[in-house]
């Protein structure tokens, strides 16, 4: 009887074992199906807190939650709208004041030691939307393009932006970037029926539109840096 009982709990074990190591962090269905509303927080903190979170797919997450509020998703998991919200907002909060005052204490230093070439160019586009379009602008933005969300606050810190002037800008971009993908991703799955079926493609949508402003960034730069080797020439 022991022996029975023992092999049943290794292989509960083994089975518990093998569905952590099959959450998908890339995949916001996969986090979500695993750790629900918490997950949202912790994601929303370590993306905009934490560099090493650069990867993670914030803007899919969001919205794909807020779908599932409705209970239009598939296995039949479905997430309360109110806590939502608040994990959602209060994780991306406190992680761009951590990312900040981390920025502040450690200055230049904590960028420098990271290897990914999409990191250190989400930086130079961080710098480039301080000095192009001012604080606050630059702060709200930034919320909503992936990498650059997550780099600015370190950069804003080590660049003395103003403690106070990030704050209040970093609150208004956070709300609206968390409340206002996850309240889409509510209403698109309260008014279609099924919509989960076409999840995949419109969570692609979300991603390239999420990636314009970069995009229109980059090729501005690259007219203005050809304006100029033109004028010189």
């Amino acid at each position: 009887m022991a022996a029975t009982l023992f092999a049943a709990s290794q292989l509960a074990g083994s089975q518990l074992a093998g569905s952590q190591l099959a959450v998908n962090v890339l995949s916001a269905q996969s986090l979500l199906a695993a750790f629900g509303v918490l997950g949202v927080g912790v994601v929303m903190f370590a993306e905009t807190g934490l560099l090493i979170g650069f990867f993670l797919p914030g803007d899919s997450l969001l919205f794909t939650a807020g779908l599932l509020c409705t209970g239009s998703g598939q296995g039949g998991l479905k997430l309360s709208l109110a806590p939502l919200l608040a994990a959602a907002a209060i994780g991306a909060l406190a992680g761009s004041q951590t990312g900040f005052l981390l920025g502040r204490k450690a200055g230049g230093a904590l960028l420098a030691r990271g290897r990914s070439p999409r990191l250190h160019a989400g930086a130079q586009r961080a710098e480039e939307l301080l000095e192009r379009y001012g604080y606050a602008k630059a702060i709200v933005l930034a919320r909503f393009v992936p990498v650059v969300r997550t780099v600015l606050n370190p950069v804003a810190g080590a660049l003395n932006v103003p403690t106070r002037t990030f704050t209040l800008w970093q609150v208004v971009g956070g709300l609206i970037w968390t409340l206002g993908l996850t309240l889409a991703g509510y209403a698109l799955g309260s008014s279609i029926p099924n919509v989960d079926r076409y999840l995949l493609p419109i969570i692609a949508v979300i991603i390239a539109v999420s990636l314009l402003p970069l995009a229109a960034e980059l090729y501005r730069s690259r007219r203005a840096a050809t304006a100029e080797k033109g004028a010189q020439g």
